[in-house]
């Protein structure tokens, strides 16, 4: 079994107190995981502008080739972890057999990852809208037209409470390596695996170690994280996005609320599209702030309802290493049963309907997890409670909303796919400020395009703008 370290600052520290992490289905014990709490977190701050030192030591340029050396190593090589090693199938079996997701799904999340690491010049490059990343390094630079422009970075680390449901969420705290800023994880319980093997991957590439912390510990970790870093990530509930509303050191994601809507132009001929919503639903397990978790339309939501129950409704719970697995465990029992009660009380309302309830039971407990197959409800009005809820597994609802009440009715959304090619209700959805991402056109909710930022550019949170003006100066000559 791994004894695994928090890291400060590159060095492993040895912890007194661990907490082990078991597989989710046979209990077996995968590792033991040192602890920190927040006073040597905040104990530690003191060191961060040290990081950031290092780290412009090196060129951009050479950071963005050992970063791509990284992003290779990650997803091909034997690394370095805690008191032993660990090979792409280890990392790939340890992390399904801790979080429930099928093996598949973790080598495709593997891969998401790898991919934005390896492309990172490309994606900085459109983040940045071109400018030459040296200007961030060095803080001014030329834009062009005899202009001087200026990007002042607000802090020399970027911390992050990092969440245990999906692997997908670590691409958005890897561009601030070549960007020079520091790192300060807290990994989730139950998902170590990817920040430690990506930190290693980035030692191993020859990125300061120094950059680098990883602090495994309880929430007074992830507050002190908060508090002390200038600017921080937290996942968690639509709570915690609300908790940190307003807070401009702290770049929350929540759920996304991601919608398909069907325009009255095109809802005649939505069995055309049947399959994009069934893989915008069901990809990754519904475990992601991408999924599909509203389908709005004008008329037939029933038959869409039906269709989309007689895709999915079915889905069997099959062994994580079977690569057919749609389904991820939940390893908290608890957590199943807590979840599948809101959803019931959900459809108890009226208006509502279960259009999985003829294809066997939703929760299936086992001894050590419990699984929620795919469930997909209909709701007659937007008023519905249930149409404004999201899950952590394969849950949609499909709502009946005039095309005209449709985007005053939607709420927060951070995907939304529209199927239309009407002129006017697009320019109407271009300028609807709460929605994040925007999809014109039959695109899965599930697939992003990597050159465009994600909740927010991380360029805009990390530095500022600022005015900067040069004028030589004489200097006189002494003799």
């Amino acid at each position: 079994m791994l004894t695994i370290n928090p890291i400060r600052w590159g060095k492993q520290y040895k912890s007194l107190d661990f907490q082990e992490v078991f597989h989710f289905d046979t209990g077996e014990p995968i590792a033991k995981i040192g602890q920190v709490n927040g006073g040597m977190v905040e104990m530690d701050m003191r060191k961060a502008s040290n990081a950031r030192k290092a780290l412009r030591s090196i060129p951009t340029a050479d950071l963005i080739s050992r970063c791509k050396k990284a992003a290779h190593m990650f997803e091909h090589e034997t690394l370095p972890l805690g008191d032993g090693h660990q090979s792409v199938d280890d990392f790939i079996h340890q992390q399904s057999a801790s979080t429930g997701l099928p093996e598949h799904m973790c080598r495709n999340n593997m891969q998401k990852n790898c991919f934005v690491l390896s492309n990172i010049d490309t994606i900085l490059d459109s983040l940045t809208r071109g400018l030459d990343l040296e200007i961030f390094s060095r803080g001014y630079g030329e834009e062009g037209r005899n202009v001087t422009v200026s990007f002042q970075c607000q802090t020399p680390v970027l911390g992050a409470v990092l969440p245990n449901n999906s692997p997908g969420v670590h691409t958005l705290w890897l561009p601030a390596v070549p960007l020079q800023v520091g790192l300060v994880l807290k990994p989730g319980s139950q998902e170590p695996w990817t920040p430690y093997r990506m930190i290693s991957a980035f030692i191993e590439a020859g990125i300061p170690a120094e950059a680098f912390c990883l602090y495994p510990g309880g929430h007074d970790v992830g507050s002190t994280i908060l508090n002390k870093c200038s600017r921080s990530m937290i996942f968690g509930s639509a709570q915690t996005v609300e908790q940190y509303s307003g807070n401009s050191k702290v770049q929350a994601h929540g759920p996304g609320f991601s919608k398909i809507l069907i325009g009255d132009d095109v809802v005649d001929q939505w069995e055309d599209y049947l399959d994009m919503m069934v893989e915008s639903v069901l990809s990754n397990s519904g475990r992601s702030c991408i999924n599909c978790s509203g389908i709005w339309a004008s008329r037939h939501t029933k038959a869409i309802g039906e269709a989309l129950a007689a895709k999915i409704g079915a889905t069997e719970i099959l062994p994580p290493n079977n690569p057919k697995a749609a389904l991820a465990a939940f390893t908290n029992p608890l957590m199943a049963k807590g979840t599948y009660a809101m959803v019931q009380q959900d459809i108890a309302e009226s208006g509502v309907i279960d259009m999985t309830a003829s294809y066997g039971e939703r929760l299936v407990e086992r001894e050590r997890a419990a699984y929620l197959r795919p469930m997909v409800v209909t709701a007659d009005s937007p008023q519905r409670a249930v149409a404004m809820k999201e899950y952590m597994f394969p849950f949609v609802s499909v709502v009946q909303c005039s095309q005209k009440d449709m985007i005053k009715s939607i709420g927060p959304t951070l995907v939304g796919t529209a199927l239309t090619a009407d002129a006017a209700w697009i320019d109407d959805l271009t300028n609807a400020t709460h929605i994040d991402r925007l999809n014109i056109g039959p695109m899965p909710t599930s697939r992003l395009n990597w050159l465009q930022p994600h909740e927010g550019n991380l360029i805009d949170f990390l530095f500022r703008s600022r005015a900067y003006q040069v004028v030589p100066m004489r200097v006189a000559q002494t003799v």
